[in-house]
């Protein structure tokens, strides 16, 4: 059974930060790609993140790019969330995939079986 456990959420002011982490069961992230996704009520999932198993090749959203940073370290995930917007507000999930990290984004719907409960963020003064 593979099970995510992401961490990390919180309220924030406008213009702070976050970090989120992403741990793993059932599956050694060390060998996957991880993805950063969130999620608004009435709203479909979207990709947000990810970076390849080895580090190298990243991707961003282009609603966050330049102010999000998605690593790895020792197994586990993050993304580092600085100069939040109330657009931001989202219960965010992570998950891993064997594919390349284009193909994890584009195709999660149908690639990504499981699912955490995911960690609520909330950007609000």
């Amino acid at each position: 059974q593979v099970e995510f456990e992401e961490s990390g959420g919180g309220l924030v002011q406008p213009g702070g930060s976050l970090k989120l982490s992403c741990a793993a069961s059932g599956v050694s992230l060390d060998a996957w790609s991880i993805g950063w996704f969130r999620q608004v009520p009435g709203k479909e999932r979207e990709g947000v993140s990810a970076i390849s198993s080895d580090g190298e090749r990243t991707y961003y959203s282009e609603f966050v790019k330049g102010r999000f940073t998605i690593f790895r370290d020792r197994g586990m995930g993050y993304l580092q969330m600085n100069n939040l917007n109330p657009e931001d507000t989202a219960v965010y999930y992570c998950a891993a995939s064997s594919h390349p990290i284009e193909t994890m984004i584009s195709r999660f719907k149908t690639l990504i079986p499981y699912w955490g409960q995911g960690t609520q963020v909330t950007v609000s003064s």
